[in-house]
C-alpha cells in the first residue's frame, strides 16, 4: 500500500495530526491576549475595592478635626482683608524669611511635663480650639477679643486668658494712660483673636498668607495673633527675664501689629530693646525687655526697620 492511501485512511478514521486554518490560529491568539489582560486586572480591581479595609480609614489629623468638641472651633481659613484698628489691610507678621533663631529652649510651665520638669510641645494637633471662657463678658468697653487654645496641646485656655488678660490691662502695656482698652468675650464677634497653637498649625494659618514661622516664631495675619506653642512653654534663649515676661512680650508685639506699629531695632547698647523688636533673633546690644511702656510711661522705641 503506498503512503499516500495510508494517509487517506489515516485521515478518515480520525486519527493524526489537523492542521489548523489561519483563520483558527488567529482566534486563539486573541483568546489568549484577553486572558493574559483580563486576569491581573481584576486581581488589581479586587485589592482597590478591599483597600479601605485594612489602611485603617481616615488620618488622625482629619478625623480629630471633623469630630471636634462642645466648645471648640476648627481652624477657619485666612482672611486677609480683616485687619486691626490702626493697621493696613492684609496681613502683619513678627517674622520674616530670615535665618532661624537659636532652638536651645528653656524650661517652662506647662500642663503636662516629660523629663527633668519640661513642657511636653506636641509639634502639631488637630487644628480644632477650644475658647476660654473664664473672665470673658457679653458687655464691655473697648476691643472685643477672644482667646482659643488649639486641643491637645496642654495648655489651659482659661488660664492662658486669665495671664493675656493682665498683659493687655498693664499699665506698661498697650493700656497705658487709657490709650487702648480691651475685653474678653468667649461668643460672638471678636476684632482680635489670640490663638495658642503648635507648630505645625501656627505655621500652616501663617503660611496662608506667605509668612514662614518655620516651626519657631509666632505671626500676626488680619484679626488672628498666632502664638506658637514652642514659644510659650519655652521662652526663648535671647530673652533673660521670666517665662511669664517673655509671654507679655508676645502678646504686646503681636497685638502691636495688630494696632498698626512696625518693627524697631535696638536704639543703643545697654537700653531696653523695644517691645516692637524682634527680640527672639538676637538683641544687638540692648537688654530684654517685654513692654511698650517704661515706668514713667515713656514709650520704648527704637529706629524703624522697613
Amino acid at each position: 500500500m503506498s503512503a499516500e492511501v495510508r494517509r487517506r485512511q489515516t485521515r478518515r478514521r480520525g486519527g493524526g495530526t489537523r492542521r489548523r486554518s489561519p483563520q483558527e490560529r488567529h482566534r486563539r491568539s486573541r483568546i489568549r491576549l484577553l486572558v493574559a489582560v483580563l486576569v491581573p486586572t481584576a486581581v488589581i480591581c479586587v485589592a482597590v475595592a478591599a483597600a479601605p479595609l485594612w489602611t485603617g480609614g481616615d488620618d488622625l489629623s482629619t478625623a480629630a478635626a471633623a469630630s471636634g468638641s462642645a466648645g471648640s472651633v476648627k481652624d477657619p481659613p485666612a482672611s486677609a482683608s480683616a485687619s486691626g484698628p490702626g493697621s493696613k489691610a492684609g496681613a502683619s507678621t513678627e517674622p520674616k524669611a530670615r535665618a532661624k533663631p537659636s532652638t536651645k529652649t528653656k524650661p517652662g510651665s506647662g500642663s503636662g511635663s516629660g523629663a527633668g520638669g519640661h513642657p511636653v510641645i506636641p509639634p502639631s494637633g488637630p487644628g480644632t480650639f477650644t475658647v476660654a471662657r473664664a473672665g470673658a463678658s457679653d458687655t464691655g468697653r473697648g476691643n472685643a477679643y477672644r482667646v482659643e487654645v488649639e486641643d491637645g496641646s496642654g495648655v489651659d485656655p482659661d488660664a492662658a486668658a486669665t495671664q493675656i488678660a493682665g498683659f493687655l490691662a498693664a499699665p506698661r502695656g498697650w493700656a497705658h494712660g487709657g490709650e487702648h482698652s480691651f475685653h474678653q468675650v468667649s461668643e460672638g464677634p471678636a476684632g482680635l483673636v489670640v490663638r495658642i497653637a503648635t507648630a505645625a498649625t501656627t505655621d500652616r494659618i501663617c503660611g496662608r498668607s506667605g509668612l514662614d514661622t518655620h516651626g519657631e516664631v509666632n505671626c500676626r495675619v488680619g484679626v488672628d495673633v498666632m502664638v506658637n506653642l514652642k514659644r510659650w512653654q519655652t521662652g526663648s534663649p535671647e530673652f533673660d527675664g521670666p517665662l511669664a515676661d517673655y509671654r507679655a512680650l508676645i502678646i504686646n508685639h503681636e497685638v502691636g501689629h495688630w494696632l498698626g506699629h512696625g518693627h524697631e531695632t535696638c536704639p543703643g547698647k545697654g537700653r531696653p530693646a523695644p517691645a516692637m523688636m524682634q527680640q527672639i533673633y538676637g538683641l544687638k546690644g540692648c537688654v530684654a525687655n517685654a513692654w511698650p511702656y517704661n515706668a514713667k510711661g515713656q514709650y520704648l522705641s527704637g529706629p524703624s526697620v522697613p
